[in-house]
């Protein structure tokens, strides 16, 4: 199968910058703060939508959805903390084992199935990217980048990498498996996805200030985290 190369972050048609800040506009009039990930996130989830978030959480972007983007939707967690959030948000929420539960979702039962920062938490990540396939033809996918400039220089200092997309110490991080976005988008590859928009991320969550080109063309380097768009390759 050959690698899929992902397009920028623009789409025919539909002004990404244009969406963010309508749900920017939307989160403000309530007093809501969601992170500038999930803000870009929201941006790519069309109204009405049923939307799927693994790892949801406290539950903000579901709340989020629900409420200014008449979406409906489920979140899947299970740490008992956010559980309650997400709840008290009034979100409907499952509590599932994402590395050998996914099969309790019919196939195609959501339009978006959303992943955020919990790629790199679980198990077994191809098999949940699979189980993902199958139950959206949709998908979005945030992940950090192992192979970000900073990470790199912390590494031939002897140190392990640490930033505001990686915080943790070696030793208490919940992330059991790191990687580069090159070697990530080889994984969707194999997985049978196809990458319909890659949105390079720096640590603030935000798009770099940088060409469009260059950003694109230097993110497995540049980029602190990316926001993935894929579809599965029926």
């Amino acid at each position: 199968m050959t690698s899929s190369q992902p397009n920028t972050d623009q789409s025919k048609g539909n002004d990404p910058l244009d969406a963010r800040q309508g749900c920017i506009d939307s989160l403000a009039r309530q007093g809501i703060v969601l992170r500038e990930d999930l803000q870009r996130v929201a941006s790519l989830i069309r109204p009405g939508s049923r939307v799927l978030d693994l790892g949801c959480g406290d539950g903000m972007l579901l709340a989020h959805l629900m409420t200014t983007m008449h979406c409906t939707g489920t979140g899947v967690e299970r740490d008992p903390d956010a559980v309650l959030e997400a709840i008290t948000r009034g979100v409907p929420l499952v509590e599932l084992n994402l590395d050998n539960q996914l099969d309790e979702f019919d196939d195609d039962s959501y339009d978006v199935v959303v992943l955020s920062r919990t790629l790199q938490a679980v198990l077994r990540p191809r098999e949940v990217l699979v189980q993902m396939s199958r139950i959206g033809q949709r998908m979005i996918v945030t992940m950090p980048n192992f192979g970000y400039w900073r990470h790199r220089l912390r590494l031939l200092r002897g140190r392990m990498p640490q930033s505001k997309d990686l915080p943790y110490n070696w030793y208490d991080t919940p992330n059991l498996h790191h990687t580069t976005l090159n070697t990530l988008e080889q994984l969707f590859t194999e997985t049978g996805l196809r990458i319909e928009q890659r949105i390079p991320l720096n640590e603030e969550g935000r798009t770099p200030l940088l060409p469009q080109f260059f950003c694109q063309h230097s993110a497995n380097l540049l980029a602190g985290s990316a926001i993935y768009v894929l579809r599965r390759n029926d």
